[in-house]
């Protein structure tokens, strides 16, 4: 369960950096991310970005639950 929550993590951090990487390259502020109308690409590593966070807080939750 471990080196699938690695991975996921690592390929979040990837994906982040991506994103912010080509947010920036259009000129937005990536932490603005929420609040714009993202064009089709930015929006799509958004929400591939926002699966991601989720199901490692699916993980996360799940390994804590295993624990108690």
């Amino acid at each position: 369960m471990e080196t699938a929550q690695k991975q996921l993590e690592a390929k979040l951090q990837e994906l982040s950096e991506r994103f912010e990487q080509q947010m920036r390259a259009r000129g937005f502020d990536p932490e603005q991310a929420e609040n714009v109308a993202l064009p089709a690409a930015l929006a799509q590593l958004y929400v591939e970005r926002q699966l991601l966070i989720e199901k490692l807080e699916e993980i996360r939750g799940k390994a804590s639950n295993d624990r108690t």
